[in-house]
This record gives structure tokens, C-alpha cells and sequence, in this order.
């Protein structure tokens, strides 16, 4: 396992879910945060739960100004990235894509592909020329497998797999790593944010089953980032043992 008492590990998307129980696994482990996320105050209240050093921002990561300035300004102390987590990311409605909102077609795009390649692109320099680093993608199992309304979701993590593939081509000769995890029903506030808030619905998603917790995601990134620096875990597709693929749907006329 490897020693995380000195190193950074960077976390979008920290306020809650899949980011903040990733927090607080490599915070048990002794790494040093930063974490970012646009609810704030459930930024600051973690961070004072965490013991160990954290450097916490409010920041979109669709503003990509905003990111720049953030990633040039931070303290010697929390510069050096060691791992980057890009969690940050969001699904909105389920309707059909002819019935869809804009609005949040735009959204999804710019939060799980813009979001992520800005972060991408200003802390991997720095872990190659140091050669040594880890970037870890959360992308989704809706990027292999389509259903019903999720068109333009489905589409933005169809990107974060061929965009981490790409990556590890183009880190051929580094030592850098880089993986995509693919989780499939996972009860984090996921499905409250796809609805608008509305708790019924969301609710429903996960009604009779087991689904993955943000703690199981969290360990799972935990263990990929600890292997020896000569592993790399290209890709993990995971889902809780009550889910499984559905059969080819054949609409049938007279």
C-alpha cells in the first residue's frame, strides 16, 4: 500500500455523495485535501470533521476562468497533486431526448466533460513532469449500457471513458496513472438532483433494493490509488449484485 501522510489528492464534487465519502477515506489515510464544490457551507462543515490538512474552495467547475485562477493560486503546501479525483458531475430528467430540456443537456456537458477536461489539463503537466500521479474519473455504467432518458447523461460519461483511455495512451512512457470508474445504482443524492428535488421520485430509484452506498465507491477508489505505482486499473465497472442488463425491447404491431 502506498504511503498518503504526504501527498495531495484533489476532489471536485466534495459537498457530498461519491466525493465526500472519497474525503474522508484518504483523510483516515492521512493524505492532505483539496476540495472543492459549489455548496460551501457542506464543504466548510467537512472540513472541519476532517484531521488533516484541507484547503477547501467554492468553485463550478464549469467556470473555467474561475478553475484557472484557482489552480495558479494555490499554496506551495497543496500544489503538488498527487491524485485527482474528478467526481464532480450530474444527471437532469429522465425525459426522451424530443422532449428534453436544453438547459440541462448544456448543463451535463459542461459539469461532466468541461468540468472535468479543465481539471484534467491543469494538473496533469505537473504529474508529468514530476512523473508520478493518478488521475481518477467517475464516469458512469450509463456510458456502455443506454436506457430510456438518458441520452445526453449517457453520452457525457460515454465521453469520460474514451477521454481516460485516451489519456493513458498519451501517458505511454510515464509512470502517471489514470482510471475510470463506472458505477451503476448507487443511493448518493444522485437521483434527487435528476429530479429537481422532488424526494418521491427519487426515493422510488431505490425502493426494494440494495444499491451501492458512496462508501463502497469510495473504498474502491481508495484501493485503485494505493496499488503498487506499476498497476494501472484501466477501467472498473461496478454494480450492486440487484442490478443487471435488460433484454433487447422489441415494439411489436399487427
Amino acid at each position: 500500500m502506498t504511503d498518503l501522510t504526504n501527498r495531495t489528492v484533489m476532489i471536485t464534487g466534495a459537498s457530498s455523495g461519491f466525493g465526500e465519502a472519497c474525503a474522508r477515506r484518504f483523510a483516515a489515510a492521512g493524505a492532505r485535501l483539496v476540495l472543492m464544490a459549489r455548496r460551501f457551507d457542506r464543504l466548510e462543515k467537512l472540513k472541519g470533521s476532517l484531521l488533516v490538512p484541507v484547503h477547501a474552495a467554492n468553485l463550478d467547475v464549469r467556470d473555467r476562468q474561475a478553475v484557472e485562477d484557482f489552480v495558479s493560486t494555490l499554496q506551495a503546501e497543496f500544489s503538488e497533486v498527487d491524485i485527482l479525483i474528478n467526481n464532480a458531475g450530474l444527471s437532469l430528467g429522465l425525459e426522451p431526448a424530443y422532449e428534453a430540456d436544453l438547459d440541462d443537456w448544456e448543463t451535463m456537458v459542461d459539469t461532466n466533460i468541461k468540468g472535468l477536461m479543465f481539471f484534467t489539463r491543469l494538473i496533469l503537466p505537473g504529474m508529468v513532469k514530476r512523473n508520478r500521479g493518478h488521475i481518477v474519473n467517475i464516469g458512469s455504467v450509463a456510458a456502455s449500457y443506454p436506457y430510456p432518458g438518458g441520452n445526453a447523461y449517457g453520452a457525457t460519461k460515454a465521453f469520460v471513458k474514451q477521454f481516460t483511455l485516451n489519456l493513458k495512451a498519451d501517458l505511454f512512457g510515464t509512470a502517471v496513472r489514470v482510471t475510470d470508474i463506472e458505477p451503476g445504482l448507487a443511493e448518493t443524492e444522485f437521483s434527487l438532483v435528476r429530479f429537481k428535488g422532488n424526494a418521491e421520485k427519487a426515493e422510488a430509484v431505490y425502493k426494494g433494493t440494495k444499491p451501492i452506498s458512496a462508501e463502497d465507491i469510495a473504498e474502491i477508489v481508495f484501493w485503485i490509488s494505493t496499488l503498487p505505482a506499476h498497476v494501472n486499473i484501466n477501467l472498473i465497472e461496478v454494480m450492486p449484485v440487484c442490478q443487471s442488463f435488460g433484454f433487447f425491447a422489441i415494439d411489436r404491431k399487427e
